[in-house]
This record gives C-alpha cells, sequence and structure tokens, in this order.
C-alpha cells in the first residue's frame, strides 16, 4: 500500500514514540532478518506487554510485519514499505524533484572504503573479518573492527588461525566502539555487525551515513567439545566470512545505488 497524505501521518506518528522507535530501530539492524519477541524485549529491557502494544501499533502502521514459524511469532521491519515512506517524504520535500535533495549528497573520495566489523568481545570473529577484508581488498578497502565489551586481548585460537592463513596479526588487537564514534574518527562507509549481542545494542550514528547490514554468526569462542571441535567453529567462521567478504569486494559499489547496493550487502547474510 503505497503511502499518502492519509496513512503517512499515522505511519510518523508511530515512529515518534520513543519506545516504538526504539523497537523499530532494533527490527532495522537485524533487517532482513525477523526477530522474536523474547529477542527483543530482552535487548531493550522491555516489559512483555508494552512490547506488544508497540508491535500492534507498528504492524498497524505496515512496516513491519508478523510471520509465524511453528509456534514462534517473528518480526521484521518491510523494506519495501520503509522504501515507499521515505520516497513520499523526500518528493514531497522536494517538489517531485528529488534531484534538490539529492544534490546534497556527498560524492565518495578517492580513498579506500572504510568498513567497519563490530561484534561484542572483538576477538574472533569481527578481528577474522578486518583481517580478511584487508587482505582480499587489495587496497580497494580499509577494515576495522570493534568490540561494544572488548576482550583485553584477542582469543588465541583466533591469532593462530590467521597466521595459518597468511595474515598479518601484529597491528590486530581489541578495540571499543568508542574509539570510532569521536569527531576525530574515520568516516564510514559500510559497518557490520557479525553478533546478535552487537545488533541489539544501540549505537550512536556513525560519521559518514554509511550502509550497514547483520552478518550475525555463531561466536566460536563459546563453542564447547573436544579440542577438534573447538578447532573446527573458529575454521567455519573464518570460512563463513570469507565466503562473503569475496562477494562483498567484488561488488560493483561505484556502478550501484543505495537501495540496490544496501539489499546486495543484505543478502550476503545468507551465503
Amino acid at each position: 500500500m503505497p503511502f499518502d497524505a492519509h496513512n503517512a501521518p499515522q505511519a510518523f506518528a508511530a515512529l515518534g514514540h520513543p519506545g516504538r522507535l526504539s523497537v523499530f530501530r532494533l527490527l532495522m539492524r537485524f533487517a532482513p532478518r525477523p526477530v522474536r519477541p523474547t529477542e527483543i524485549a530482552e535487548a531493550l529491557e522491555m516489559k512483555p506487554n508494552t512490547l506488544s502494544g508497540y508491535l500492534s501499533d507498528l504492524l498497524h502502521t505496515g512496516l513491519i510485519t508478523a510471520t509465524r514459524e511453528g509456534r514462534s511469532l517473528f518480526y521484521g521491519v518491510d523494506m519495501a514499505q520503509c522504501d515507499g515512506l521515505v520516497s513520499y517524504l523526500v518528493n514531497d520535500c522536494c517538489r517531485g524533484r528529488p534531484e534538490m535533495c539529492l544534490s546534497a549528497l556527498p560524492e565518495h573520495e578517492t580513498r579506500p572504503y572504510r568498513v567497519l566489523f563490530l561484534c561484542s568481545g572483538n576477538s574472533a570473529r569481527s578481528i577474522m573479518a578486518e583481517a580478511l577484508l584487508n587482505k582480499l581488498g587489495a587496497g580497494r578497502f580499509e577494515a576495522f573492527s570493534a568490540g561494544t565489551r572488548p576482550s583485553v586481548e584477542i582469543n588465541p585460537q583466533t591469532r593462530a588461525l590467521l597466521e595459518r592463513h597468511g595474515h598479518l596479526t601484529a597491528g590486530l588487537h581489541p578495540k571499543d566502539v568508542t574509539d570510532f564514534q569521536d569527531e576525530d574518527a574515520p568516516a564510514f562507509d559500510f559497518t557490520f555487525t557479525v553478533c546478535d549481542l552487537a545488533a541489539s545494542e544501540d549505537c550512536a550514528p556513525w560519521i559518514g551515513q554509511p550502509l550497514s547490514a547483520h552478518w550475525g554468526l555463531p561466536d566460536p569462542v563459546k563453542a564447547t567439545g573436544s579440542e577438534a571441535e573447538r578447532a573446527l567453529a573458529f575454521a567455519q567462521t573464518y570460512e563463513a566470512l570469507r565466503r562473503r567478504i569475496e562477494v562483498f569486494t567484488a561488488l560493483p559499489i561505484e556502478k550501484l545505488d543505495r537501495l540496490s547496493l544496501q539489499k546486495k550487502i543484505d543478502d550476503l547474510s545468507d551465503i
């Protein structure tokens, strides 16, 4: 259903409430993957009955959807509807001349694309992603990583795995996400969360208005079993990230508009 002067105010009003907006923003951080209500309530420290009301209001606007899998109910963002709402606002604001708004968007500088990988501890998954992109990006990308609750040092199995694959690890170390949020931080073009905990946390807006996607993977540090089984968990995480990053580095970024590029990086979570 397209947005117009009759139904757009209802959607804007729903997003104008701090509680409903926090729910919507969390779902957007996980998009396109839907989320269970229990995960939303836990992440936002919200009472179930309060969350239920917020979800009902957002469903009524059409901005989110609900799907059932067995006995579980999942909520996710309807990206087409969100795009429709933004398009309505921009077209109305620009009086049918979107180039008036688009002209304010800066062109990409002559520099590598800057990418930030986020997880909770910054000792395994995000560190692997940083090392992989800096190697596979061949100078076209500059990768960084950080943690919302960074560990003291890189997990020893992570370091050993990276060195076996020929990565230089001397400069790699866990970093706090706040190190990349002050006025001296680099402007990022892309941010990727690689764990659900990092995706559920509300970070301040990034400098550069980067595109973002959630590439959630199980934490190999928490793997149990024999030494071989734990090593396999690290190897599988590395390979999953390698596949995604290989496809990411091959994308014709310069030729894609933001919406097309957003869909491309979202789809990489399924590889």
